[in-house]
């Protein structure tokens, strides 16, 4: 489980003034190794000197492959948090759910004994989800794993999104999601999602991108320095670099 790319603090095709480290990998197998044992790196630094850590995931497809190689890390799993970044207002049985994709393929092997903190249950409100997420989310994070739309959102913070501003500057770590004039959310307009302050309490935060649009996307995000077209930016808010994995 070697990276054998050459990783760089930044790409020199982007611009340099953001905090963030540029890992460019030859192919989608380092990519995933080096994405899961960077990750796994974290989690055993803070189990060396915690009680109990704490992991942030996202959903979607581009994440699973790492979470499959992260499964297998040889750490002490039963003393592990996971939490989602974010969550469409699904079941967690249902397979278009981010909770159905974090146990399908993170939950087992090595790091089945994980406690895992689904955000929807059966009879939970709305407003109770939220509640039950912030109740949960006021402490630290070993490492927040974030993802990127080719529209610049991260988590279910999407562009244009009414009432962004307001979500961008919430004190609460999770707020709901009304995403009914996102083209990027499809046909899961209510949400709940991480904000920036959510995530300012992660130690280290990982942005997992694949193909070139990405990174194009990326370039022209943190050319902008404008969090509301861009909020992937929420990433680099704070004194954390955000640690780019990318591959074509």
């Amino acid at each position: 489980m070697l990276d054998d790319s050459a990783p760089v603090p930044h790409d020199p095709a982007l611009p340099q003034a953001a905090p963030y480290r540029w890992h460019e990998h030859r192919s989608v197998d380092t990519w995933v190794w080096a994405s899961a044992v960077a990750i796994a790196a974290e989690l055993r630094r803070d189990l060396a000197r915690r009680s109990r850590v704490r992991l942030l995931l996202s959903g979607g497809t581009t994440p699973a492959p790492v979470y499959r190689a992260l499964s297998r890390a040889p750490l002490d799993w039963a003393r592990v948090d996971i939490a989602l970044v974010d969550e469409r207002w699904l079941l967690p049985d249902d397979r278009d759910s981010n909770a159905w994709l974090v146990r399908q393929h993170l939950l087992r092997h090595n790091a089945a004994p994980a406690r895992f903190e689904a955000l929807t249950a059966p009879g939970r409100s709305l407003e109770e989800a939220v509640a039950f997420a912030n109740a949960h989310a006021r402490q630290s994070a070993s490492a927040a794993v974030l993802g990127m739309g080719e529209d610049g959102h991260t988590a279910s913070l999407f562009p244009g999104l009414p009432g962004l501003d307001r979500v961008l500057a919430s004190k609460q770590p999770y707020v709901a999601i009304d995403a009914t004039t996102a083209a990027g959310a499809r046909q899961w307009s209510k949400r709940i999602s991480l904000t920036p302050a959510g995530l300012a309490y992660a130690q280290s935060r990982f942005l997992l991108i694949q193909g070139k649009a990405k990174r194009e996307v990326f370039r022209q995000a943190i050319a902008s320095g404008e969090v509301q077209r861009w909020p992937v930016l929420i990433g680099m808010e704070g004194d954390v670099a955000l640690d780019v994995h990318w591959c074509e």
